[in-house]
């Protein structure tokens, strides 16, 4: 059997902005089913390691990780022409505690990643993580920062010569996360459903 890590994240308590098609608190309602179905009893639940400027700066650029740590929704209006360089739109709007949020679901999946190098579980899930559209300069898609990419990254450094598959479940491709897999040519991105869906269809 399976020994699984199942990453609860503080993220849940995150509120993007009123009309948002993304729910953090969805994640709680998430591990109140796993409490509820009684899956707890198989699994190891526990508070990940947070992820820090280097964790996220082995594939995002340093200035736009300082950035995300900066602005806040009471000093936005001092960051007017660093929200159009770093796409900072309608679908990824800043909100307080958008550097804590990031910080946390990254550092869920950098963990889960650490912990499958080791051979301390077979499966790793990270509820809040998967947020694959964001790119090395810039935030896409409801995604600020690409933990899929750090933790591939991460599972590379231990095992280089290893090979798989990025499985999408999203209803459309992750760009930015397929680039940067085609550079290592070991990670093979696999979208579940066509191009033409938006990611607003999902939630």
């Amino acid at each position: 059997m399976c020994s699984l890590q199942v990453h609860r994240c503080r993220s849940a308590e995150m509120y993007i902005g009123p009309g948002h098609p993304m729910k953090p608190h969805r994640l709680s309602i998430t591990h109140s089913l796993v409490l509820h179905y009684g899956l707890y009893k198989k699994l190891q639940i526990y508070r990940p390691y947070r992820a820090n400027f280097h964790d996220m700066t082995r594939f995002h650029t340093e200035e736009y990780i300082d950035f995300l740590n900066r602005v806040t929704p009471q000093n936005v209006q001092n960051f007017t022409k660093s929200l159009g360089q770093f796409n900072m739109a309608d679908d990824c709007p800043v909100f307080d505690g958008l550097y804590d949020f990031c910080s946390m679901y990254t550092g869920a999946s950098l963990e889960g990643a650490i912990k499958l190098n080791h051979n301390c579980c077979d499966v790793a899930i990270n509820w809040s993580g998967g947020l694959h559209h964001a790119k090395k300069f810039e935030a896409s898609g409801f995604c600020y920062v690409n933990d899929i990419v750090i933790a591939i990254l991460e599972m590379l450094k231990y095992k280089p010569n290893i090979w798989g598959s990025c499985i999408n479940v999203d209803l459309n491709p992750a760009k930015s996360s397929k680039h940067i897999f085609y550079v290592f040519c070991k990670i093979r991105p696999f979208p579940k459903f066509s191009s033409y869906m938006l990611p607003n269809m999902l939630w």
